[in-house]
């Protein structure tokens, strides 16, 4: 195929791709242990005496490695003093791992409440994460994608998407079609997931934000086709780790119609961060359990509700624990004092405030 990188690819194929190209052997035997994988882990999910415990941590990992990948870098403590209250001295780079995450948590919000992906749900989760109020780019807007760390000027291009009156519509309302009718499209869905992003990259239909925007869509996709209830799967782990093999599978596909090998990445990514994720769960779970035994042995005051709060984040203020049964700041301050005693808690004076770390838990989650 004829492809001149420096020009609109305009020609950009609708979906789906020939059913030759993507229905291979090896694709249907990654496929099969991909599903596998996650069907253990949306059933152990399941299991946890509080899923929240789950939805703070591992989101906020997937928030932190997704930003990474577009160079942005934070520590774990900037994110988590944050989630406790706490934002002073709050650097940009942390602000937009957080801006991620709240654009995830939206975003899962609108599946659950509309189960169908649209264009409204892309922009509004690419202005939550660019904190802008415009959405596509505009027919005339020169987007072109360069290589990061090119000793050229300005880098070397290595990709342009389509451009021109009507194309971006035409081409966005053929994606959204190919996601939402499973009766026209009757593919697998981790098919579905893997062709829709590499369709969603080469759109790239906003000026910037597209990398982000479409690593949330495969975890909200996952959620929309019932592959998992709650969005845990800590993709972008295992894009850094292979980021130069997700950038050359990509080109693959469009200057080579390379789909399979496409596929097979996708396929490993879900399967090895699944099992990674359950591993965690496993971890968490472990971690709870003891620290609600000894809570229970030596202050059977406390109920298993606040234990459960200290595991939904590693930095705790006493805010975070009020609750019908915890009702005073006094109260809470009390509880976190007497887990600080016993070893579970640790006190951090921020400015005027004494908030409280999980160290176990940090420590856990900040694992690679």
């Amino acid at each position: 195929m004829s492809y001149d990188r420096t020009k609109p690819y305009n020609q950009l194929p609708l979906l789906p791709p020939p059913n030759e190209m993507i229905m291979t052997m090896e694709v249907m035997q990654a496929m099969s242990n991909a599903n596998r994988a996650l069907a253990e882990l949306k059933g152990l999910a399941k299991k946890l005496p509080n899923q929240s415990m789950l939805v703070n941590t591992i989101s906020l990992r997937e928030a932190k490695a997704s930003t990474e990948i577009e160079n942005i870098f934070t520590t774990d403590d900037d994110l988590y003093k944050a989630l406790s209250g706490n934002e002073s001295g709050l650097t940009a780079n942390a602000k937009e791992v957080l801006r991620y995450r709240q654009a995830l948590w939206a975003g899962f919000n609108t599946i659950q409440a509309e189960k169908a992906v649209s264009k409204d749900l892309l922009i509004a989760i690419y202005q939550q994460i660019k904190e802008l109020n415009d959405g596509f780019r505009p027919p005339f807007s020169e987007v072109v994608i360069r290589r990061r760390g090119s000793d050229l000027p300005g880098g070397t291009v290595v990709y342009t998407p389509p451009r021109g009156e009507g194309l971006l519509d035409e081409k966005l309302d053929n994606l959204i079609e190919y996601i939402n009718d499973d009766e026209r499209y009757p593919y697998d869905p981790l098919i579905k997931l893997a062709v829709a992003h590499y369709q969603f990259e080469a759109i790239h239909p906003f000026r910037d934000g597209n990398g982000r925007t479409g690593r949330i869509l495969n975890i909200l996709l996952l959620v929309h086709k019932n592959l998992l209830e709650i969005p845990i799967l800590y993709l972008s782990s295992y894009i850094i780790e292979n980021k130069d093999d997700y950038y050359a599978l990509l080109n693959n596909v469009t200057t080579r119609n390379k789909w399979d090998e496409w596929l097979l990445y996708m396929f490993r990514c879900v399967e090895k961060t699944s099992l990674y994720t359950i591993s965690r769960i496993n971890e968490i779970d472990a971690l709870f359990s003891r620290t609600y035994e000894i809570v229970g042995t030596k202050l059977p005051n406390i109920r298993k509700e606040v234990i459960e709060k200290i595991f939904e984040q590693p930095y705790v203020s006493p805010r975070v624990l009020l609750s019908p049964d915890v009702r005073s700041l006094n109260t809470a301050k009390k509880y976190l004092s007497q887990l600080s005693s016993l070893g579970i808690m640790t006190p951090k004076k921020l400015g005027k405030e004494i908030i409280y770390i999980n160290l176990d838990l940090f420590n856990l989650l900040s694992e690679t």
